[in-house]
């Protein structure tokens, strides 16, 4: 099952909102066939080690990550192919929370095979995220913010300069993380003062390239130029919480960003939610990150801390979060961490 979630990951940035699927066939314990979901609308990961397998899958193991589907979508059922491949015995990682598809299990038992489920449904999930996010009943985006900070939590010195706290090595993976998502966000200071592209650059080519959302009260862009200058290519949304004058709205509409009118934050994701963005990346800054921890919008909090001090007068990473006592206090759940060249990240789950 570790290799089959490690094969899993391959498909990130070009399945969503399809799950990402790993599958090896064994055969008296060792691995004749791997494969993954590899691009939205193609090949399944259980068909993909099948066809790898080839006559060794008759009467072997299938280990998936996630349930096999039943239905048929853009792929034939990978229930039939199972069935028809000779495989004797199906274990799985989580079931599939999606209704049209779920319920594989319960069909490869009514056709003679045995299936068992691994107790990694929480692994599962955590890999496709966004994904069971999704058939929870969302009415907001699946939200992770993401922020790099010095040792003391600070996103910026004295001056206001953020570039760069982090290494090449963090860079490189924050354009692979951005590309799993639909929509990268910033708050409207970071977009003035950072003037950033916010698009993804790097040896991943996203399959959708992700929007990109500005959160400001007043829609006041001045300074973000790269935004505004490439809004016809990659669109610009800005979720706005006050009124904007009239003359500022239409001139952002002459460049081609969206404005999203909303009574306050909450609202704002639900109305993105609306626009049809299911995932979003938040990076900052330190009040818009404050904001949605006190008001319980982050799903997902990618943490990379570097080796430098900023000391008492640079930028917070947090603001306008309510202390608390700490019986009281939410308590996160570390998801993964690791070493990026000389920074590290931590992965934590509010759940």
């Amino acid at each position: 099952m570790a290799r089959a979630l490690d094969l899993a990951w391959a498909g990130w940035g070009r399945v969503h909102p399809n799950p990402l699927v790993g599958a090896v066939v064994l055969r008296d314990g060792e691995s004749v066939g791997e494969g993954y979901h590899a691009e939205f609308g193609g090949v399944h990961a259980e068909l993909a080690a099948l066809a790898q397998a080839g006559p060794r899958a008759r009467g072997a193991t299938m280990v998936v990550t996630l349930e096999p589907c039943r239905h048929h979508g853009k792929q034939p059922p990978c229930v039939d192919a199972i069935v028809a491949s000779g495989i004797r015995r199906v274990v799985f990682g989580s079931s599939d929370p999606n209704p049209a598809a779920g319920g594989g299990a319960a069909s490869l038992v009514a056709a003679g095979l045995e299936v068992s489920a691994l107790p990694v449904s929480r692994l599962v999930e955590d890999q496709n995220a966004p994904f069971f996010h999704e058939f929870r009943g969302a009415d907001r985006p699946f939200v992770a913010l993401k922020l790099a900070t010095s040792l003391d939590g600070r996103i910026a010195d004295y001056t206001g300069r953020s570039r760069w706290i982090s290494g090449p090595e963090a860079g490189e993976w924050v354009h692979w993380l951005r590309s799993g998502f639909e929509a990268i966000g910033v708050g409207g200071r970071t977009a003035r003062i950072d003037n950033p592209s916010l698009t993804v650059r790097g040896p991943l080519t996203p399959r959708l390239v992700p929007r990109r959302v500005v959160f400001d009260r007043r829609a006041a862009l001045a300074g973000a130029q790269q935004l505004l200058d490439s809004a016809r290519e990659v669109p610009v949304l800005v979720v706005a919480e006050a009124p904007v004058e009239a003359a500022r709205a239409d001139a952002l509409a002459a460049l081609g960003v969206e404005l999203l009118p909303a009574a306050n934050l909450a609202d704002g994701m639900a109305r993105l939610r609306e626009a049809g963005i299911r995932s979003l990346l938040v990076e900052g800054g330190g009040r818009l990150a404050g904001r949605l921890v006190a008001q319980g919008l982050v799903d997902r909090f990618y943490w990379v801390q570097s080796p430098v001090w900023l000391g008492d007068d640079g930028i917070p990473a947090f603001g306008g979060i309510p202390g608390a006592l700490l019986e009281q206090a939410v308590r996160w759940r570390v998801i993964e961490r690791r070493g990026l060249g000389q920074d590290t990240v931590l992965v934590l789950g509010s759940d």
